[in-house]
């Protein structure tokens, strides 16, 4: 019987006790709060801890600090909803001074996290440290028909947290089982809102890329975000580990930074987001971009475990790459790489098309899904008169694409869904485009 494996939960970031241990300037945390309560319009201290990402405690100093420059007083009422707390507001001084800070960035919101802190906890939580096996990836794997032996060659690749490389003729599955790999590793991170370096702030937390677990509040009532900043570092969120899919519209802009110059801010490349997950470039080879050109722009990353990224002053600096990169192509590899580039590449798995078994089971499979009855003349028609035209070539999207065709028919017909061996060859003429000559 196969035993549920899980990961361990990551090293959590250490709690700030003091502002100093946030590692930022005082002036960068005084505007932040001051651009974050204009342009948000929190009063209690509660909310603007919550929407800064710091402990009560210490948002609450940081108040404290700017009514002392004169740019927060307290409203003069209390708010009985909320254990009576006290309500702030920005003085005209503090409007003034948030409106400045706004002109230099539109950043507000959660504290940044310094980069250097940021590495450290990248290196808790690194990919490179999951231990996956066998059952782990096969239960992730569970509804694919996988070629024989493929879990063999696909378990020390995703284990090591390496490049992989699968390669293989169209349409046999080779973005479900990147899409698997990333299922199997099934635990979590912590992942910051934003990163500072240089004075500048770079928005990493990305909705669309990370997955934030829920932290349930206790029987006690107790606030969550009160109860994390005992825990932990509440400029993070926790996040299952994160996947970046790309396609053809990859391009190499997209592995930098983005600086939107209205809005003076930095929002992180798709390889930072990734940071700590998996990168999936499907694909490869249908980008405007050569995939020699994309290939080279990672090979200092899967090398040497950073990037180098640059600001807009042309200033360069190192953030982590702690990615598992999949890279799934239709051509051969070598028709678009060098040998070089190859040699890079840790792991290359071929992913070919399935035997006539398995192309039976899958068919048998995606029939009973799509409520078509199995017809045995059909089959056979299907394996004697028509594979044969192909050199008995079978892919596993054949099944759902003539089984798709074969429901438009009989729906098309006025009939229930049944397979006939005239549907096949009404179905076939689609899945392959005959090439004739055009008479002029």
């Amino acid at each position: 019987m196969n035993m549920q494996v899980t990961q361990p939960e990551p090293m959590a970031p250490p709690p700030l006790r003091r502002l100093a241990d946030t590692g930022l300037t005082p002036v960068m945390m005084r505007d932040i709060l001051l651009k974050t309560v204009f342009r948000k319009n929190v009063e209690k201290t509660s909310e603007i801890a919550r929407a800064v990402a710091l402990p009560i405690p210490l948002t609450q100093e940081l108040i404290d600090n700017l009514r002392e420059m004169g740019l927060m007083q307290a409203t003069g009422t209390l708010h009985a909803t909320s254990s009576s707390e006290m309500g702030f507001q920005l003085t005209d001084g503090g409007k003034a001074r948030a409106l400045d800070a706004l002109s230099q960035s539109e950043y507000y919101g959660p504290m940044p996290v310094p980069l250097e802190d940021y590495k450290a906890q990248v290196k808790r939580q690194s990919i490179r440290d999951i231990k996956l096996t066998r059952d782990m990836l096969e239960r992730s794997m569970g509804h694919l028909i996988l070629p024989k032996g493929l879990i063999d060659q696909l378990g020390p690749a995703v284990g090591s947290g390496r490049s992989v490389l699968m390669y293989g003729p169209p349409g046999n599955g080779k973005s479900s089982i990147a899409e698997g790999i990333r299922k199997a590793m099934g635990d979590n991170i912590f992942v910051p809102h934003a990163l500072s370096y240089a004075g500048q702030v770079i928005t990493l937390f990305d909705p669309i890329v990370h997955s934030p677990v829920k932290q349930d509040e206790d029987a006690t009532g107790t606030s969550p975000l009160r109860k994390a900043s005992a825990r932990f570092d509440t400029r993070y969120i926790l996040c299952t580990r994160p996947t970046v899919m790309t396609g053809g519209e990859l391009t190499l802009s997209m592995l930098d930074l983005n600086y939107n110059a209205v809005s003076r801010t930095y929002q992180a490349s798709l390889q930072l987001k990734s940071t700590g997950g998996v990168f999936i470039v499907d694909d490869l080879g249908r980008q405007e971009e050569p995939p020699q050109a994309l290939i080279n722009r990672w090979i200092v990353p899967m090398e040497m475990g950073y990037d180098i990224l640059a600001l807009q002053s042309g200033e360069k600096f190192e953030v982590p790459f702690d990615t598992l990169v999949v890279f799934s192509t239709n051509f051969h590899p070598n028709d678009i790489f060098d040998q070089a580039a190859l040699r890079r590449i840790f792991f290359k798995v071929k992913i070919d098309g399935p035997t006539q078994e398995q192309f039976l089971k899958i068919f048998a499979m995606v029939a009973k899904k799509k409520g078509v009855p199995l017809d045995e003349a059909s089959l056979i028609h299907l394996l004697k008169t028509k594979y044969p035209t192909i050199d008995h070539i079978y892919a596993n999207y054949h099944p759902v694409f003539l089984c798709d065709q074969i429901k438009a028919i009989c729906e098309f017909e006025g009939i229930p869904y049944q397979m006939r061996p005239e549907f096949i060859d009404r179905a076939w003429e689609n899945l392959f485009v005959k090439q004739e000559k055009i008479i002029h």
